[in-house]
Order: C-alpha cells, then sequence, then structure tokens
C-alpha cells in the first residue's frame, strides 16, 4: 500500500517567549516539510527586515517546486502592511511552502499585537511556547524530555535533576538526554546523584566551563573526547551560548549578594556562584565578540557549516580569543 503523501500546515503561529519550545516547533515544521520533499529549505527573516514585496518573493513557489519553510522572527513588531501581508498568504498559500509566524504574545504596535488572533481567525495551526515558571510544569517537562529520549524515571529523579541543574530548560533537556544515554533508559534518583558529581561524564556543560574560563586545551581536549562519544554536536553549541549568555547576564549586574542575584535573574544560586567565578577576566568587548561567536556556532552545527566537529572546535578557540580581549 503507497504511503499518503505529507501535506505540511501551510502557515503557523508559534507564539510565547521559551526559546527551547520555540526552536524546536521551527525544527518541527522543517521536518514535517521534508517528508513531503527531502529538499526543503529554512528560511529565517526578522520582521523589521522584511517588505511585503520580499515576504510575497520568499512564499511564491520556486521554478523547481521545491520545498520551502519561511519563519518570520518577531511578528509582535510588525507594520500593518506586513501583518497584512502575511495574513494575505493565507488565502494564497504556495504549494510546498509553510510560513512560520514566531510571536512573543506582545506587540509595540497595534498591528502586531492583534496578529496571533488574526492568525488563529486566519486558520493558522498554534503551537503554545509559554516561559515554563510553575514548578509542576518543569517536572513535567523533565519527565516529557526522559520520555522522549526513550527512558523511564520517577518523581524523586525528576526533582533531583531540578535540583541538580536549574530551572534553564536546554541544561534540563540536554542532561535528561545524557542521563538515558549514561543509564540504559533506567533514570532514578541514584543516577541522577552520581552524574552530578562530575563522574567521567563528558557533556557539552564540560567543554563549556573550559571555553568559558580560557582554559583553550582543556577545552579542546574534552570537546574530542565528547566528540568521540557522541554527544550530539547542538547539545555542545548549546552549552556554550548558556555559558557566555550567564556571564554576560552576571557579569552586567556588577557586584551583588549571589542569592539576591539569583532571584533577580531567575537562576538557580549555584548557577551565578559559578558564573561569578567565570565571569573573571571577561571584558565587556570580549563578551560582544563571544555572544557573536555562540550565535555563528548555533548555526553552524544546525546546517550551516558542512563540518560540525571543525566548527565547534573552530568556535572553541575564537571564545579563548574573545576572553583576552579588552
Amino acid at each position: 500500500m503507497t504511503t499518503p503523501a505529507v501535506t505540511p500546515p501551510p502557515l503557523q503561529l508559534v507564539i510565547g517567549e521559551e526559546e527551547l519550545l520555540i526552536e524546536r516547533a521551527v525544527r518541527t515544521a522543517l521536518d514535517t516539510a521534508r517528508l513531503a520533499d527531502p529538499t526543503a529549505d529554512l528560511v529565517r527573516v526578522g520582521v523589521a527586515d522584511l517588505t511585503p514585496g520580499e515576504l510575497a518573493e520568499l512564499v511564491s513557489p520556486s521554478l523547481f517546486a521545491e520545498g520551502r519553510v519561511v519563519a518570520i522572527e518577531g511578528a509582535q513588531d510588525a507594520g500593518q502592511e506586513i501583518a497584512d501581508a502575511i495574513l494575505g498568504y493565507s488565502k494564497a498559500a504556495a504549494d510546498g511552502v509553510t510560513l512560520v509566524v514566531l510571536h512573543n504574545g506582545g506587540g509595540r504596535t497595534k498591528a502586531g499585537k492583534g496578529l496571533p488572533a488574526a492568525l488563529r481567525k486566519a486558520g493558522a495551526v498554534v503551537t503554545e511556547c509559554d516561559k515554563i515558571t510553575k514548578m509542576s510544569d518543569r517536572e513535567a517537562f523533565v519527565r516529557n524530555e526522559i520520555r522522549r529520549a526513550g527512558g523511564k524515571t520517577d518523581s524523586g529523579a525528576v526533582t533531583a535533576l531540578i535540583d541538580s541543574v536549574g530551572s534553564d530548560l536546554r541544561e534540563l533537556a540536554a542532561a535528561a538526554a545524557q542521563l538515558v544515554a549514561d543509564t540504559d533508559g533506567q533514570v532514578n534518583e541514584e543516577a541522577v546523584r552520581r552524574y552530578h558529581r562530575g563522574r567521567a561524564d563528558v557533556t557539552g556543560f564540560a567543554v563549556a566551563e573550559k571555553a568559558i574560563t580560557g582554559d583553550v586545551t582543556g577545552a579542546l581536549e574534552t570537546l574530542r573526547w565528547a566528540m568521540q562519544l557522541g554527544v550530539p554536536h547542538v547539545l555542545v553549541a548549546d552549552a556554550l551560548a548558556d555559558a557566555v549568555r550567564t556571564v554576560a547576564r552576571v557579569a552586567g549586574m556588577g557586584r551583588a549578594n549571589p542569592n539576591s542575584l539569583a532571584a533577580e535573574l531567575g537562576m538557580p544560586p549555584w548557577k551565578v556562584r559559578k558564573a561569578i567565578g567565570q565571569s573573571r577576566g571577561w571584558q565587556p568587548a570580549g563578551l560582544a565578540a563571544a555572544m557573536q561567536v555562540v550565535a555563528q556556532v548555533n548555526a553552524d552545527v544546525k546546517g550551516a557549516a558542512a563540518h560540525p566537529d571543525y566548527a565547534l572546535e573552530h568556535a572553541v578557540l575564537k571564545l579563548a580569543a574573545a576572553h583576552d580581549l579588552h
């Protein structure tokens, strides 16, 4: 029997501010498009850089009918003309083209604020990506991540993992996946405690901790070992980005009590204390350069670079250079 062709929804609304969930929603849209056309491409564009004419060109079917996913970022800031153009696509969707509108749920313009309701009315498929703030929702997220990676767990292990890692979803997702891999899928509280005592586990965070402190030799050695063990490139890139962002946020707050900073920044105190130590030696110019480095490597490991191993090594070297930039 022939498998029916998959037809991706032509118009999708991704609404909320949880970055990890937003990225996954975009990736899901691309994966779905590639079920229909393995050559489908992803184009990301900010709404501020987009005109109605450029949008029309992006969503027009190509000469060779190649699939395409167009993700419009920052739609909450859309002006009336571009908002009307986005809505117009729902009335004349092109075969093989998926338009994904990323909106944070707010808006500085009248058109931007009203766009989600208008897109829903136009029949857009909606993915909610609200910030996860409740403990119960965070626990549910961890359970789902472990299940998603093919593992099983219990409430004690979930609580222990959150206590150890904190509230950052990227860190929780990476730790959950690593635990499933290291425990043959049976994630219990003992395994969590053992894992977070740092016994012979090589993760993206181990690479990031060395890279952010300027230990280029140690970071490269750990990175190469992680690659040999099969740690996903994207997890290492995410860890590098999180380390740089955390240090930048903590460094920008000046001298303060770690517990006060933790409450203000929404981070666990242990993470703030670690970031304070890691921020020594960093200057504003270096942190600005480091932010560009992790943004580039994130794109590289998601398809922009032909050799993701080399891209990660290059990023570690550039972070070391940024660390010494004054």
